[in-house]
C-alpha cells in the first residue's frame, strides 16, 4: 500500500526517470526491445538539443545516431542520476565532436522554420507582417549564431534555451563551471555585438533566442573565445 501511495504521489519526471532505468536495466541484460523504447523516448528532445549545436540537417542526424550507439555501447557506465540528463551529455559530446571534425559553417540553426508541413496558428500570430518580421529575426538571429564558437553556441542553447544550470552543462560537457560562464558571457557578448547592426528588427532591447533571451547593447567589442 505504501508503494502504491509513493507511486501516485510521483510526480511525472520521477515516473519517466523510473522507466528510463529500468529500461536501461533490460538493455544491459541483452534486450534491444528496451534499449529502442528507450530511443523512441527521448530521441525527439536528442534531435531538438542537438539542432541547435549542429545547425545542419544531415550533421545533426548523424550526430544523434552516434550518440544512441554510444549510449548502447556504454550502458554499464550509467551510474544511476538522471538518464535524460545522461544522454544530453553524451549528445552533446557527439554533437561538438560533428562540429570540430568538418568546421563547416551552420546554416540554418532552427531546422523547424525550414518545415513547411507547419503552419501557423490562426489569430493575431499569423498576421502576415508578423510572421514576415519573425522569419527576419530568425534568419538574423541565425547567422550570429553560426558565427560564434561552437563551445559558446552550446553553452548558450544548453543554458538559454534548453534551461540547464551551470553545473548541469559543466558535467554534460566536461568543463569547470568558471568555463561554463564564461562561454555564456562572451557567447552573450558577441551575439549582441553581431546584432548590434540590426537593432531595428529588436526593438525593445532584447532580441529573442528561442525560449531564452539576449540583451542587445553597446559593449565594446571582445574577441569570441573561450
Amino acid at each position: 500500500m505504501d508503494d502504491l501511495r509513493r507511486s501516485t504521489a510521483a510526480s511525472p519526471d520521477d515516473l519517466a526517470q523510473r522507466r528510463d532505468v529500468h529500461l536501461i536495466e533490460r538493455a544491459i541484460r541483452g534486450e534491444l526491445d528496451a534499449f529502442n523504447e528507450l530511443v523512441s523516448f527521448h530521441q525527439d528532445h536528442l534531435w531538438a538539443l542537438v539542432a541547435r549545436i549542429v545547425p545542419d540537417r544531415d550533421q545533426a542526424s548523424d550526430a544523434v545516431q552516434e550518440a544512441f550507439f554510444n549510449a548502447f555501447r556504454n550502458l554499464r557506465s550509467f551510474r544511476g542520476g538522471s538518464v535524460r540528463s545522461w544522454l544530453g551529455r553524451i549528445a552533446i559530446n557527439a554533437a561538438m565532436d560533428t562540429q570540430r571534425a568538418r568546421k563547416r559553417r551552420p546554416v540554418q540553426p532552427y531546422p523547424e522554420l525550414e518545415d513547411e508541413s507547419w503552419q501557423p496558428p490562426a489569430g493575431e500570430e499569423a498576421d502576415p507582417e508578423r510572421i514576415t518580421l519573425g522569419a527576419e529575426r530568425s534568419r538574423t538571429l541565425s547567422g550570429a549564431l553560426a558565427r560564434i564558437t561552437p563551445d559558446q553556441r552550446a553553452a548558450i542553447v544548453l543554458f538559454d534555451v534548453e534551461g540547464y544550470d551551470y553545473g548541469e552543462i559543466a558535467e554534460m560537457t566536461g568543463v569547470s563551471l568558471g568555463t561554463v560562464k564564461s562561454r555564456i558571457d562572451r557567447g552573450r557578448l558577441a551575439l549582441r555585438i553581431l546584432l548590434e547592426p540590426h537593432i531595428d528588427l529588436f526593438r525593445g532591447g532584447r532580441a529573442l533566442v528561442a525560449e531564452g533571451t539576449i540583451p542587445i547593447g553597446t559593449d565594446p567589442v571582445l574577441e569570441a573565445s573561450d
